[in-house]
């Protein structure tokens, strides 16, 4: 049930406190609704200002792309119908080394898409340019490495969504959710009587048109509570000082490899 995730976005709220104080930050937004699509990159200070917004339509960090997708919303809702769409979860500032290369169960890509996956009506999930990466060369998919004295090592971009090999790369985490459109419509569809077995049209019961924006603020709270059950494990502690110290040393250690 969906109303099972109100829960874990409260939970969500606290982790991200939690992950804060790690320097970890996750922020979602809408990227598409039916065929219109956000088709231009944005930076991560644009997503995270949406956080900061008084009022937010549709959570899509591009005005233009916004106001397309609400022409189609609108459209949807005049015809009775419902639509999906596709949400971005980024998490900014995630620490390399989080999640496994050995162990298939705590793969850091496999936990997120399963708790991703868990929502309702994601009918699927994406980490980095996993769909296009499908259907390009390699040449275009795998991430540069470079390296400078005053940067370290740094890379050109990031299909791999910040994992690799199951582990993060001190990238930014990108995840998205593919959402079907929800199924109770108002121009209902063919159905059945469970008592008489014959054919009936069915309940309207909600005027939902689309739940992408709704479904992102509950997969950017699995994806935090995701991160921090990782952080933790890798980092420890018993006390949120402790679990800080750790992970300074931690990422002093990386910086002298």
């Amino acid at each position: 049930c969906g109303r099972e995730f109100a829960a874990f976005v409260l939970s969500g709220v606290l982790v991200k406190l939690l992950l804060g104080d790690l320097g970890i930050d996750v922020c979602m937004h809408v990227v598409s609704f039916g065929g219109d699509v956000l088709k231009k990159d944005v930076s991560w200070e644009q997503i995270r200002s949406l956080a900061e917004r008084d009022e937010v339509v549709l959570n899509c960090a591009d005005p233009e792309a916004e106001q397309q997708m609400k022409e189609e919303v609108d459209k949807v809702l005049r015809t009775g119908d419902s639509v999906g769409g596709i949400f971005e979860v980024v998490g900014h500032g995630v620490p390399p080394g989080l999640g496994t290369y050995a162990q298939w169960d705590e793969r850091l890509d496999g936990l997120l898409a399963g708790a991703v996956m868990s929502l309702q009506a994601v009918k699927a999930v994406e980490i980095g340019a996993g769909v296009t990466a499908a259907s390009s060369p390699g040449s275009a998919v795998h991430d540069e490495i470079g390296y400078g004295a005053a940067t370290g090592f740094t890379r050109t971009r990031n299909n791999a969504g910040g994992i690799e090999g199951g582990v993060s790369n001190g990238e930014d985490i990108v995840v998205r959710g593919y959402l079907k459109p929800i199924s109770t419509l108002r121009r209902p569809l063919q159905s059945v009587d469970f008592a008489t077995r014959e054919p009936v049209k069915a309940a309207y019961e909600r005027s939902d048109v689309c739940v992408v924006p709704a479904a992102g603020v509950a997969a950017e709270a699995m994806v935090a509570l995701t991160l921090a059950r990782c952080a933790l494990e890798k980092f420890g502690g018993d006390s949120m000082t402790e679990t800080t110290r750790n992970l300074k040393g931690y990422l002093e250690q990386v910086k002298n490899y």
